[in-house]
């Protein structure tokens, strides 16, 4: 076993924040790491914390995190801050609300940028949770960094996902649409002290009654006020509940996100062999810029080629094998 997952499996902090930085770098060791890592996972909630810009998602967690500190759990979060297309830059300024649990051994804080990753999530935040789950996390919040109806990628990361709306700030249209609707385990009006409330919790809840139950779980909807930790006990015990909830019904959701994953990998992978063998037919490109091919033939000759190469591949490897 690697010396860092040794570390990492004895709760040493550097080691974990070592491994989570050659997960977003994609190091070549990677793979490597990842393999010992998983089989001391699965033993972590985690909860995914998504919704419009400024609706308080990390002054949420930030309160959440003082609740379940309260019972002695050991809590990571990390918090996804947009990357800027132009400098390539992120703020990662999540942690200036959460000064708080800066010192406590018990908190691990991890910013990452998205780095053009779309869906509210950075590429390496999959692999971030593992690291903080073998660390010995019991609960891992995850914040994303601010969604609409297409960014739902935190429901394939997260065991509950709390759906954070703002009063007056038109997210009661945005509930209604149904991406939001469908990936909300609980819905926590938030800045719940401006007033509104009533108004917002009685549409989501007539959106409900139209809904379908999963596993028999309706989603609550909770008010908080979470610089005033109002409304954060009721929280955190509805989180619990929906745990409880998934341990009794969780197998076929843990299949779907085990099926998600490695369709996503193998996607992944498929692209960067495709991009390289595009590459190395520039003419290719050349005749659908210019017209003389269609892209849908290009795409056929494309593929015929990787299964040429492939085919030519296992006869090679059928032929050493006979040869040995």
């Amino acid at each position: 076993m690697h010396e860092l997952v040794k570390k990492l499996l004895a709760g040493d902090r550097r080691s974990a924040a070592r491994l989570i930085s050659i997960m977003e770098n994609n190091a070549p060791e990677k793979e490597e790491l990842l393999a010992q890592i998983y089989p001391f996972t699965g033993r972590a909630h985690v909860v995914g914390l998504t919704g419009s810009p400024g609706a308080g998602k990390s002054s949420l967690a930030d309160a959440l995190t003082r609740e379940i500190r309260a019972e002695g759990q050991k809590v990571g979060i990390i918090a996804v801050d947009p990357t800027s297309p132009f400098t390539g830059g992120a703020l990662l300024g999540d942690r200036i609300r959460m000064q708080e649990h800066a010192t406590d051994p018990g908190v691990f804080i991890r910013s990452m940028g998205t780095r053009g990753s779309l869906g509210g999530l950075a590429q390496a935040t999959r692999d971030a949770i593992r690291v903080l789950d073998a660390f010995g996390c019991q609960v891992i919040l995850v914040e994303t960094v601010g969604v609409g109806q297409s960014e739902l990628d935190i429901m394939y990361h997260a065991d509950t996902t709390l759906v954070v709306l703002t009063p007056h700030a038109g997210d009661h249209v945005q509930v209604i649409k149904a991406g939001i609707m469908e990936i909300a385990d609980i819905f926590v009006i938030n800045k719940a002290d401006l007033g509104g409330v009533v108004q917002m919790a009685t549409s989501i809840e007539s959106m409900l009654d139209l809904s379908p139950r999963l596993n028999g779980w309706r989603p609550p909807v909770l008010s908080t006020v979470a610089h005033e930790h109002r409304g954060i006990r009721e929280l955190w015990e509805a989180i619990k509940r929906h745990r409880a909830c998934r341990r009794d019904n969780g197998a076929a959701r843990e299949r779907e996100k085990a099926h998600r994953e490695l369709l996503d990998l193998v996607r992944r992978q498929l692209e960067e062999l495709v991009a390289r063998h595009l590459n190395a037919r520039c003419g290719l490109v050349e005749q659908v810029a210019t017209r003389q091919k269609d892209p849908y033939t290009a795409a056929r000759e494309i593929m015929a080629g990787l299964l040429a190469v492939g085919e030519k591949a296992q006869l090679a490897k059928f032929a050493r094998g006979k040869e040995e």
